[in-house]
């Protein structure tokens, strides 16, 4: 009786080992080693945010925006669109506002407002919506 129960387990183990992608089982030790010491050149954990961020001085790997640029973006989004209750949604405006006239609460509530309706996609290298 005892071996049956342990066979769901095994067959679960086994199972396991091959549902690892191939250049996930392909890697030795020492490479995933060099990855980890690498990785951990160029970044440090940031107890405020909860994040592993960009230790000050280092570059960002070529390919990869930095976060200045994305903030940019962001800034750029807020500056060209508003939210409109009405329609539940950023709606395109004509020319740019001067996002230094509106209040710091004004501010943060439309920065909060557009962080939770949009993720920064990496791969894309752009915002995107939250719903897809």
């Amino acid at each position: 009786m005892k071996r049956l129960s342990l066979l769901p387990l095994l067959l679960a183990a086994t199972l396991a080992g091959f549902s690892l992608p191939g250049h996930a089982q392909a890697l030795t030790r020492q490479q995933v080693q060099m990855d980890r010491d690498a990785f951990l050149a160029l970044m440090r954990w940031d107890e405020l945010t909860g994040m592993w961020v960009l230790k000050s001085g280092m570059e960002p790997p070529k390919g990869v925006t930095s976060r200045a640029e994305v903030l940019a973006m962001r800034d750029q989004f807020l500056r060209m669109n508003v939210y409109d209750d009405t329609v539940g949604t950023w709606v395109p405006l004509k020319a740019p506002r001067d996002m230094s006239t509106l209040t710091r609460e004004q501010v943060n509530m439309e920065t909060v407002r557009f962080l939770m309706m949009y993720r920064y996609d990496e791969s894309r290298g752009d915002w995107v919506s939250r719903s897809r």
